[in-house]
């Protein structure tokens, strides 16, 4: 048994984690839970001071449990990398979002293995965990951590295991979701597998190399992307043949195998499902290969909220009103119900769809009470009364959180355009259209 491996299960084993967002706090969380010492870093001051003081700011972290394990000493963050040098066991969480041209950026996976590299010692272990395209554990980590001199498979060991955090889900979390490990080598692999081991609750799925672990990730968000594009399609036609979507899929969901349930939407949002096709096409390219299938499902998807702000322009029409000086309350700018994440979120992009054609928009959202868009900064209003959506000439459904209340909405408002169907339960629905 090496000795990695050996500190690693009798919990002696220092453990790092770079980059301390949604998916990092909460794995870094979990290892000094699991009895590991854990150092966090960041290179924003005011994420490492908020975790020094005990302060949470994720969602799927327990207020109480982070203050526990920093008060105990188990958990410290900085924005030094030299104390890379005392970790035994590194892992990368960092954002792997597109360019302006949609071409994926992996600087922050580049900076963060060049940051890594100068304090690299013999029996090391570094995971990388950010969505990115098959090949980059191998094409790019590994040559920029070799430059310290020492060999992949000998000197340190290397791997990917793909983050599968799951911001709001109430059952799965970082804990108990399974894993899965690709190493550069056997030996790589094991270490990093043990390791998953020793922290979570949960199956560790062991594959032979890093580009399978790396495209299993993206094999998991392409499946929803092309299943959501499929649902958005046979939503734009059912509006055509006057069929509500909503109550086609509920019908097809009665068959208890062969069938899914994937709903339709004003877009996509979050950091995985609208990007990662993107790189799987982008590397698809390299190999002369065109990912017709892929590409076709995000064309549907991105151009789903400017259907949307059509739908509702057409929506207004019917009450013999223009979009053009309309007063409209967007519910929700979050990616998904009962979280604070806007990341790409859709609803945001409907907003500005929404003001190109002219409307005066305000939105309401109880997890997101600001946001910055394309340089814009917006507020959300105070509060959702009956006063301000009886103001409104159309309220627009963009994300379903279950905390607001719809009944008084369907009650005050003039018009509802829903697309998430959250107001579903509603009996009277002569003032509600559907997506």
């Amino acid at each position: 048994m090496s000795v990695l491996k050996k500190k690693i299960m009798d919990r002696t084993a220092t453990l790092g984690v770079v980059g301390l967002g949604y998916v990092g706090l909460p794995l870094a969380v979990e290892k000094a839970k699991a009895g590991f010492h854990v150092k966090g870093f960041d290179v924003q001051a005011q994420k490492v001071e908020l975790v020094n003081a005990g302060h949470n700011y994720i969602g799927d972290v327990v207020d109480s449990d982070l203050k526990k394990i920093v008060e105990s000493g188990m958990l410290t963050a900085t924005t030094d990398f030299a104390s890379v040098a005392s970790c035994d066991c590194v892992c990368i969480a960092v954002p792997t979002p597109l360019d302006a041209h949609q071409q994926p950026d992996i600087s922050y996976v580049r900076s963060s293995a060049e940051s890594i590299t100068p304090y690299l010692h013999q029996d090391m272990l570094v995971v990388l965990e950010s969505t990115t395209y098959p090949g980059t554990t191998e094409e790019l980590m590994r040559p920029i951590l070799e430059k310290s001199g020492l060999k992949c498979g000998k000197d340190f060991f290397l791997a990917f295991s793909p983050e599968r955090v799951d911001p709001g889900n109430a059952i799965y979390k970082t804990k108990n979701t399974p894993k899965v490990v690709g190493g550069i080598t056997p030996e790589c692999t094991d270490i990093a597998a043990t390791l998953y081991e020793a922290v979570l609750e949960a199956p560790v799925h062991r594959v032979s190399s890093p580009a399978v672990a790396e495209m299993e990730k993206i094999l998991e968000n392409t499946y929803r992307n092309v299943n959501i594009g499929l649902i958005n399609e046979l939503a734009m036609l059912c509006n055509r043949m006057g069929i509500n979507i909503w109550e086609v899929v509920d019908a097809a969901k009665s068959k208890p195998y062969g069938f899914q349930a994937f709903y339709p939407g004003p877009g996509l949002g979050g950091h995985c499902i609208p990007l990662d096709p993107y790189y799987l096409s982008w590397k698809a390219r390299e190999y002369g290969f065109h990912t017709s299938m892929i590409e076709s499902s995000m064309i549907i998807n991105d151009k789903m909220p400017e259907y949307c702000a059509q739908r509702a322009m057409g929506a207004l029409n019917e009450r013999k009103k223009a979009m053009n000086g309309a007063k409209v309350l967007v519910l929700g700018v979050a990616y998904k119900q009962d979280i604070d994440d806007y990341r790409e979120s859709p609803a945001l992009r409907v907003i500005q769809q929404l003001r190109k054609l002219g409307a005066e928009v305000c939105y309401y959202d109880p997890y997101v009470a600001e946001y910055r868009y394309e340089g814009v900064e917006e507020k959300s209003i105070p509060a959702l009364t009956p006063e301000v959506v009886k103001a409104a000439d159309l309220v627009m459904v963009t994300t379903a959180h279950t905390t607001v209340d719809y009944a008084m909405v369907s009650a005050n408002a003039d018009l509802i355009f829903d697309t998430k169907n959250a107001l579903k339960s509603i009996p009277n629905r002569e003032n509600i259209r559907v997506l």
